[in-house]
């Protein structure tokens, strides 16, 4: 069967206020041959690039809310690779005034686009994106203004195939294997076969949730139920709640409650303020309630293998790009 790459590329780490170690906020999924980008702070272009992800991939960007540190980057983005020769077309989406935040901005600052921009309004929640092997849904999140956590979910895989009782039966390689494989009963001299004696049971795809900008909620914890991977926010902890619950952000501690109640695998702390240059602090006080726990930097890259890979390879290899 073939395995698909999915790993995930921090490009911004930091919450409103960039720091020497950390850009604003933007998250890079690499599945394949596509990127699928999730917010564009200011300057992501630069580590995009330092990334060598690829100018010219199948690529959509979702941008969660219109705040400056979640989508000032996306016009720099646009025009950096039009300027490098990209000439595929770009699914960009956000809420309503999405269109006009980059259709006024192209117009004041008087740049050209070589490729497709297609800009797709979320107007509510639900499946924004339906591919062949993958959909991404979004949901409200809670925070300040109108905004969006994601949920990219493969489908599920066909059983494993069993090529012995195949070749016993007679069963000629090729195109026969190809329709059983994939849950299609054939007929072969006269008789017909049934997929489901050839596969064993579906296997579960892979599931990663993105928060975007948020405080906690019954229905986030809904939503990302059952994710192998969950990128949360984490701008504050819990000695400022007060901030976090006026600023509608969440604390390092409430993250966690979030993924042990939401049952995912691995939880990912991301978006922290700038007063932290310890970021131990978050890791010690988010372990009270989850321990699979890792603390994004810029330029992380983590894999995402398939579930039933876990019990031999460790979920979330990390490695920096240089």
């Amino acid at each position: 069967m073939h395995v698909v790459e999915l790993k995930l590329v921090f490009l911004g780490t930091s919450a409103a206020i960039p720091t020497y170690e950390r850009g604003l906020s933007s998250l890079a999924i690499v599945r394949g041959n596509e990127i699928i980008i999730f917010d564009a702070g200011e300057g992501m272009q630069i580590k995009f690039i330092r990334s060598k992800l690829g100018m010219n991939k199948k690529m959509k960007i979702f941008i969660t809310h219109i705040h400056g540190d979640h989508c000032l980057g996306l016009l720099g983005l646009l025009q950096t690779l039009s300027l490098m020769g990209r000439t595929k077309p770009i699914d960009i989406f956000g809420e309503p005034r999405l269109q006009e935040f980059i259709s006024v901005n192209r117009k004041i600052l008087n740049f050209n686009i070589n490729y497709q921009i297609i800009v797709h309004t979320i107007q509510n929640e639900g499946i924004l994106v339906k591919e062949k092997d993958y959909l991404i849904k979004a949901c409200y999140a809670d925070h300040s203004i109108l905004a969006f956590s994601f949920i990219l979910e493969e489908n599920n895989r066909p059983g494993i195939f069993n090529i012995e009782r195949a070749q016993q039966s007679g069963i000629p390689e090729g195109q026969l294997y190809t329709l059983l494989q994939h849950g299609i009963d054939i007929e072969y001299n006269g008789t017909k076969l049934f997929a489901r004696e050839f596969t064993g049971p579906s296997r579960p795809g892979r599931k990663v949730g993105i928060s975007g900008d948020t405080r906690p909620s019954k229905k986030l914890e809904i939503f990302f139920r059952d994710c192998d991977v969950l990128v949360f926010e984490s701008t504050f902890i819990t000695q400022e709640k007060d901030k976090a619950i006026e600023r509608f952000h969440s604390t390092a501690l409430e993250a966690s409650l979030l993924a042990k109640i939401s049952k995912v695998k691995k939880l990912i702390l991301t978006h922290f303020s700038s007063r932290y240059t310890n970021l131990k602090l978050i890791e010690m006080e988010a372990k009270k309630n989850f321990e699979n726990i890792h603390i994004a930097h810029d330029h992380d890259v983590i894999s995402v293998p398939y579930p039933e890979k876990e019990l031999t390879k460790k979920c979330g290899r990390v490695k920096q790009i240089k």
